[in-house]
């Protein structure tokens, strides 16, 4: 059963702004924790706070872990938020417990000596052309709180770079997944913008990323 647009609750993510920010722009979703409506959603949303082996618990303890899985390997479009973007990679120097491995990769500590978690608004820059980013200047500001990075084992999934001490991977894409390192639904017209474009392009439309340039 198609079961539209959800976004997954697990007890750790800031869901509610996410749902006002969709509201807003006329793409309500429906928040969930049945994984159930996960396996049918024709689109998910997984945002997050918190730590990844704290998330990773919640996830399994509700029966999230395979449906998510599932969702992603049917070809859903999915769209990780901050932490959400994190616990699809395979592990993370948070905590010795596996997150979901949908791609592959390992989310890393800033180096000593930086301040964390990273917060406030900094530079996104894209490194390659992409539906989530249509009609958003390149260079534009996003509000991030972070102290963890992912490191995608394919640099080619590496969509958007924000300096911090390092150059860091601050949105990633890999077919149908998208995902931010900074919060779309604190930052704004432009990360509105993102929301509307995964809505529009990659759930309604289907848009796939472009080879890049």
């Amino acid at each position: 059963m198609d079961t539209g647009v959800v976004i997954v609750d697990y007890g750790a993510g800031n869901l509610r702004s996410v749902a006002k920010a969709l509201d807003k722009i006329g793409f309500p979703a429906w928040v969930t924790q049945r994984p159930q409506d996960v396996q049918g959603a024709r689109g998910v949303i997984l945002p997050g706070v918190g730590s990844s082996g704290s998330a990773m618990a919640a996830l399994q303890h509700r029966g999230l872990v395979e449906p998510l899985r599932e969702a992603a390997a049917k070809g859903a479009p999915l769209f990780g938020v901050c932490l959400g973007l994190q616990l699809l990679l395979e592990s993370s120097e948070e905590d010795p417990r596996p997150c979901l491995g949908i791609l592959k990769g390992k989310v890393r500590r800033f180096a000593p000596g930086l301040k964390v978690p990273h917060m406030g608004w900094n530079q996104v820059v894209p490194v390659k052309e992409h539906p989530i980013f249509q009609n958003v200047p390149s260079g534009s500001f996003f509000y991030f709180v972070h102290s963890y990075y992912a490191e995608p084992a394919d640099a080619s999934a590496v969509l958007g770079a924000t300096e911090y001490g390092v150059t860091f991977c601050s949105a990633l894409a890999a077919g149908n997944l998208v995902a931010t390192q900074f919060h779309p639904e604190k930052s704004g017209p432009v990360g509105l913008r993102l929301y509307e474009n995964f809505m529009k392009l990659m759930v309604l439309e289907g848009a796939r990323p472009s080879s890049g340039r």
